[in-house]
């Protein structure tokens, strides 16, 4: 079986490194908001290239606290609306609603899946006050033309780069985009821990500092709280875990941008659309993607040859039965790619020799 994800394996190749600093931090005796955090902040903040970097929780709070934080400092207020991809993980959406702003769902580019510059100018009205841009699978969407828009209709500008570690356009990558950016560290990611994690980087230092308030229980200086806030940390032994991984992260990304060709230049079936790359500084390559109007033919006949995948996302935002209230509502091109799309292996688990495998039997398929 060639597996769609191998996390032990990924990691053994880190493990020596990783069981040092896990010792580290248990030796310390401090194991929430310590050094390990301090130092991962700086050093994610300067692997991105922004000012300032939270740790929390997870990548879904990295989100929530953001927006939440831009309505404690007055720059957003409840039923304000919110451009969001329609063919992005729920998450997206959730932090969204979770602060009772309004989410307004776009069409994708057929051809990247990310935000289509075009459709989120038709969509942006009066009470438009953030365009969410998702970098999906990777791939940075087209922030210059999103920035460009913001600029001009005064909007805030979030990135969900939880696919994105490493990403970027013109030496400048995700996390340095937008207002601000959350990030995800669940251990599947490009950048992952080893559990759950997450953080917001800016260059905002009021943004990050309410951030950081709200995630520590709304207080700024223990016992004294500011705001209704909530527990969303990064604790030491994840961040500790996370430093070892930053260290690697431009090799993880180098070894998947190999593979992500070697698909590419090897997929010859006309069965199947290969993902669509004009710079390949721009993709990391979170996910390979590909498109076939017979996915689930596709799926169960490599399953049958012993390759797992994954289909990301089965189900659209708007069908889903927590958001009832989209039901109604047509996203054509969405709902083709929710169809369509299929997940290769791909990972520093992955050999050349296992995607040679996997090309042979996509150019089979028939």
């Amino acid at each position: 079986m060639i597996e769609f994800l191998n996390l032990k394996k990924i990691n053994n190749l880190y493990a020596q490194e990783l069981k040092e600093a896990c010792s580290r931090v248990i030796d310390s005796g401090w194991y929430i908001g310590g050094n390990e955090l301090a130092c991962f902040e700086q050093e994610f903040a300067d692997y991105c290239g922004a000012g300032y970097c939270v740790g929390v929780a997870n990548g879904l709070d990295a989100l929530t606290l953001t927006l939440r934080a831009w309505k404690e400092m007055g720059k957003l207020a409840e039923g304000d609306e919110v451009i969001v991809p329609a063919n992005t993980y729920i998450a997206s959406i959730l932090a969204i609603t979770e602060n009772r702003l309004v989410p307004v769902l776009v069409e994708p580019d057929e051809k990247t899946f990310n935000l289509s510059p075009a459709c989120v100018a038709a969509a942006i009205t009066p009470r438009t006050k953030v365009i969410l841009a998702v970098h999906l699978y990777g791939l940075l969407a087209d922030m210059p033309e999103i920035c460009a828009l913001a600029e001009k209709h005064e909007l805030l500008v979030l990135e969900d780069s939880a696919q994105a570690h490493g990403a970027s356009i013109d030496g400048r990558r995700a996390g340095s985009w937008g207002h601000a950016s959350g990030f995800s560290f669940y251990p599947g990611k490009n950048l992952g821990a080893l559990g759950d994690g997450g953080a917001v980087t800016t260059n905002d230092s009021e943004l990050a500092s309410v951030i950081r308030a709200l995630g520590n229980y709304g207080s700024y200086k223990k016992y004294e709280n500011q705001y209704k806030g909530v527990n969303s940390r990064l604790d030491e032994i994840q961040a500790a875990m996370l430093r070892v991984k930053l260290r690697h992260l431009d090799h993880e990304v180098s070894v998947r941008r190999e593979g992500a060709e070697q698909y590419m230049g090897g997929i010859e079936n006309s069965l199947l659309e290969v993902p669509s790359v004009t710079r390949r500084e721009q993709h990391v390559w979170h996910l390979f993607v590909v498109k076939s109007h017979r996915r689930d033919e596709l799926k169960e006949y490599l399953h049958g040859h012993g390759i797992q995948t994954l289909i990301h996302y089965p189900i659209p935002v708007h069908h889903q039965n927590a958001y009832q209230e989209f039901s109604g509502r047509s996203y054509p091109i969405t709902e083709a790619i929710h169809k369509q799309v299929l997940s290769l292996p791909l990972s520093t688990a992955t050999s050349a020799t296992d995607i040679d495998v996997i090309i042979r039997r996509l150019n089979a398929f028939s």
